[in-house]
């Protein structure tokens, strides 16, 4: 089984006219944070289905397929590595992690940062130095610092949220809106567990906080309080 002939079964079966769609909701053009990336026209749930079928790809031909200019199979990569690290022993899993932090510039589109950063960098460090994720979180590589960021929902997931609140404090200044967009998420997700801990982290931060992670991060609060924090009232 070959990463080659993957990619020339996610073509056969793509939709050109899906492609299409996606190259513009996923910023393809120039200029924009998807620059020249390309797609086949493959939804989630249908490359979910195909992950199925390559479990057994070899970690060689994975990583080849990680490096695929094709989105979908970076995409299908990335759901092979979460799979094989979840049933690895610790060296697979130790191995897995280095190769996944080796190939980051592979790891370039939100989506893909979103569907494995928590599984496998927040999974390996959960119990482990957390340095890392403060390297990631200050690289000059957009993805890496949205890997950072993301890969702390594995212990917001657990009730752990000093990381994130960490994160997000050494991200209140980024200047991409991308990383503006995650940060605001997770502390959305913060306050869906411990509200006191979300809301003692605005307001002492908000009034610094670009207006789009402020806006992430008090989306599910009640009309009035998401006023208040907007109108800079708290």
């Amino acid at each position: 089984m070959l990463a080659s002939n993957i990619c020339s079964r996610l073509q056969a079966l793509g939709d050109p006219e899906k492609a299409c769609v996606l190259q513009r909701f996923f910023k393809t053009g120039k200029g924009e944070y998807g620059e020249g990336d390309l797609f086949v026209g493959l939804r989630v749930p249908e490359i979910r289905k195909l992950a199925n079928q390559y479990m057994a790809l070899s970690l060689p031909e994975t990583i080849q397929l990680l490096q695929s200019p094709i989105h979908e199979a970076r995409f299908l990569a990335l759901l092979l590595l979460i799979s094989a690290y979840q049933q690895g022993d610790a060296v697979l899993q130790e191995h897995i992690y280095g190769l996944y932090l080796q190939n980051t510039h592979c790891i370039n589109s939100w989506d893909l940062v979103d569907v494995s950063a928590e599984h496998i960098v927040g999974a390996h460090l959960r119990y482990r130095n957390r340095s890392p994720l403060h390297k990631l979180a200050v690289s000059s590589l957009l993805w890496e610092r949205r890997i950072a960021i993301i890969a702390t929902f594995h212990y917001i997931k657990s009730g752990e949220f000093d990381e994130t609140l960490f994160l997000a404090e050494l991200l209140l200044r980024d200047q991409d809106d991308l990383i503006h967009k995650a940060v605001g998420w997770m502390l959305r997700e913060v306050g869906k567990r411990d509200r006191f801990a979300e809301m003692a982290f605005l307001k002492t931060h908000y009034k610094v906080m670009p207006r789009t992670m402020l806006r992430y991060a008090i989306e599910k609060f009640e009309e009035g309080l998401r006023q208040q924090f907007l109108q800079g009232e708290i």
